[in-house]
């Protein structure tokens, strides 16, 4: 058992807890052996990515952890303990389920089996359909998303297991579920109401359900769709203002210099502390709602032509943020209990993650535990 952590999710409801978006990618799969080559995970594209102008950090390669494979229960205790050393209280597991087809359950399914980690977690379905959208072919569907009212009642079924769990985090002493894009369900408050009653049908508390404001589209009342409330997500482009990424003759000229400058006309490249200064002023809407914050961003791994990169982010500037967020929802009204969001733990073909790097070390990390109160151990 992982040492100081209880076995029990559902916390006092007064201690801030953070928790962090969690990719369950890095080991095979059959689906991503055949739509990438044989043994294909994201570090492949994590260690090709190369820098696109002086001062720029790529490739960003794990440090501690390494080119680590999710299928270890070893790797995944590693994961945990750091995470435990230093403030971050759960990891939210990016749930895949295509009319009961699951990818990337894996290592959730091993840590529900095993009881280990002893770590809190919750999963955000991620109900978009699979592209080829990391190569700029959006278009070219892998794995599609189609639901109907008998797939949210089997949908439901699947998820008790997890939810049964006594890990699984509860806020109020409701499971919290997220939903990545309840906008492009056909019936949100079908969906809300289904998955209620099966789960409280089995004897369970009612979960709390919440959409994820991951695009534009998803920043109305979710009580409107039958869902409690809201966790932001960040970086929020809507509130940024990108700029352009021309092509031509700019663009040529870019492939072939390595200045900041021209590196701008072939791709996005934003001041991290103009993220910061927009997420700190974005007022609170009048639903629940919870605030997340970012290391950074950059999908150059991703996106070698066109990419969005943050630049400039240091963990002195994280930690503020996170110290700013950390109050902010200490003293947050109309919401159950107080939480913090981080996009991510692992994502590092976003370039988000608070795992250590080979350039940082655990900086980040060490950042993030002294802003919520934490003493790195």
């Amino acid at each position: 058992m992982t040492p100081g952590r209880a076995t029990e999710a559902e916390d006092p409801p007064g201690p801030l807890r953070t928790i962090a978006f969690y990719l369950p990618q890095y080991h095979p799969i059959p689906e991503n052996n055949q739509w990438w080559g044989p043994g294909y995970t994201e570090w492949n594209r994590v260690a090709a990515a190369r820098a696109q102008f002086r001062g720029h950090r790529m490739p960003d390669l794990p440090g501690q952890l390494g080119f680590y494979d999710l299928r270890l229960a070893e790797v995944r205790e590693a994961q945990a303990r750091l995470a435990i050393a230093h403030g971050v209280d759960a990891f939210c597991y990016y749930h895949y389920w295509f009319q009961g087809k699951r990818l990337l359950e894996r290592p959730l399914t091993e840590v529900v089996a095993t009881g280990e980690p002893d770590l809190p977690f919750l999963v955000c379905w991620a109900n978009e359909p699979w592209t080829r959208a990391w190569d700029g072919l959006s278009d070219d569907v892998l794995m599609a998303q189609t639901e109907s009212e008998a797939d949210w009642e089997r949908h439901a079924h699947a998820l008790l297991e997890l939810v049964a769990d006594p890990r699984y985090l509860r806020i109020g002493g409701r499971p919290l579920i997220l939903v990545y894009r309840a906008s492009r369900l056909s019936n949100p408050n079908g969906l809300a109401d289904t998955w209620r009653e099966v789960i409280t049908g089995a004897g369970l508390p009612e979960p709390f359900l919440c959409r994820v404001e991951s695009f534009v589209d998803e920043r109305s009342d979710p009580r409107a769709l039958g869902f409690d409330g809201a966790v932001e997500f960040q970086p929020d482009w809507a509130r940024i203002e990108l700029p352009r990424t021309p092509r031509g003759a700019v663009s040529r000229m870019a492939r072939s210099s390595r200045s900041l400058r021209v590196a701008r006309a072939r791709h996005r490249v934003i001041p991290y502390r103009k993220v910061v200064e927009a997420a700190m002023a974005k007022p609170r809407p009048g639903y629940p709602w919870w605030r997340c914050v970012t290391p950074s961003w950059d999908n150059t791994p991703r996106r070698p032509r066109r990419a969005t990169i943050i630049h400039g982010s240091t963990p002195r500037q994280y930690g503020e943020w996170v110290r700013w967020a950390a109050a902010d929802a200490r003293v947050a009204a109309g919401v159950p209990a107080p939480l913090l969001f981080v996009n991510a733990w692992n994502e590092w073909s976003e370039g988000c993650h608070l795992e250590p790097s080979l350039t940082d070390g655990r900086a980040y990390l060490e950042a993030h535990a002294q802003a919520v109160g934490r003493t790195p151990a």
